[in-house]
């Protein structure tokens, strides 16, 4: 059935503050994981447990003097960082978290935007994001920005190819772009995480990459290049570009999700969106740990990795997943 426009509208306000206020803490439960994990509190002075500390940072960036290098290119230097944050959350947009449900004489659909080619345009909206740190680096005329936002381009373009490639096999077996197609096939046959082990870690691996989250977070290895791209940006515009990644990272494990782990589907109890919201939880947990446990790679380890390992290797399952499902087709 066919969603009213009035229905989209009021599902988007509510799911663009969710995915704000889950941002926000995400960056509280990383702190407060890689502190235990390294034997320390974390965050535990602004309210009970330090479950404040995101707004104590909100207040904290607002507050802060907004400057700019005086040699910068106005206008790409202040538009970067608000391109990279709407890529991020309009890629959330064509995520299923539900079957979709009738309410009243209304349908509500289990996603902001059910687009055929959902998982295209997924991708589409993550390389305009890359124009953000590309051109906020370009724009501050500084030589450190530069050269980081020259990391981001070579890391992210490389990285793409083999994350593209990785969800190939997905995309056979599912038979379609269309997310929720993916997630309803999943639950009529298996979980894809099964026969496509190979693709799974792939697309673990090329997304740390895409997402700059460590061992893979050259763009902003601050012992090298100060800190990256966003070297002169500090206050709300600094803000907007780490809103951007946390963003990207809860995107790209609502993606694992959905592909490999077949969404809302749950292995008892039809919960919906309760067992969608574990699954991620437990993704940005995994994710959170491998950064509290391994050392950052050197760029030339990173690049080698990501063109001689991981892309032949996504290529493979990608050519035999093919022949498989002609074979059984």
């Amino acid at each position: 059935m066919q969603e009213v426009w009035w229905i989209s509208l009021i599902k988007a306000i509510v799911i663009v503050n969710l995915v704000m206020l889950a941002f926000a803490y995400t960056t509280w439960f990383e702190r407060k994981l890689l502190g235990r994990m390294q034997n320390r509190y974390g965050p535990n002075r602004a309210g009970p447990y330090g479950l404040l500390q995101p707004f104590a940072d909100l207040v904290k960036l607002i507050r802060k003097e907004s400057f700019f290098p005086a040699a910068s290119v106005d206008a790409p230097y202040i538009v970067a960082p608000i391109v990279s944050m709407f890529a991020a959350l309009a890629a959330f947009s064509v995520i299923p978290f539900g079957a979709g449900w009738q309410i009243w004489h209304y349908h509500v659909n289990g996603e902001v935007a059910n687009v055929s080619i959902a998982l295209i345009l997924i991708f589409a909206l993550g390389s305009i994001g890359i124009y953000g740190f590309i051109v906020g680096g370009w724009a501050s005329e500084s030589k450190y920005s530069l050269l980081g936002s020259m990391r981001t381009c070579a890391q992210l373009v490389s990285y793409e190819v083999s994350l593209s490639l990785s969800v190939l096999g997905v995309v056979l077996m599912g038979q379609s772009l269309n997310l929720s197609a993916i997630v309803a096939k999943q639950g009529a046959t298996i979980w894809f995480f099964i026969p496509q082990f190979v693709g799974l870690v792939c697309f673990l691996f090329a997304g740390i990459a895409e997402t700059s989250r460590a061992p893979f977070d050259l763009p902003e290895a601050d012992t090298e290049l100060v800190a990256g791209y966003h070297t002169e940006y500090g206050g709300m515009r600094w803000g907007l570009f780490q809103t951007a990644e946390y963003i990207n990272l809860i995107t790209l494990s609502a993606l694992a999700v959905t592909l490999f782990f077949a969404g809302w589907h749950g292995p008892y109890a039809p919960l919906g969106p309760l067992w969608f919201l574990l699954k991620v939880f437990i993704f940005v947990s995994v994710f959170i740990w491998i950064r509290a446990s391994v050392p950052r790679l050197r760029y030339d380890q990173l690049m080698r990795f990501g063109w001689k390992i991981l892309l032949p290797v996504a290529t493979i399952n990608a050519v035999v997943t093919a022949l498989l499902v002609v074979w059984v087709s």
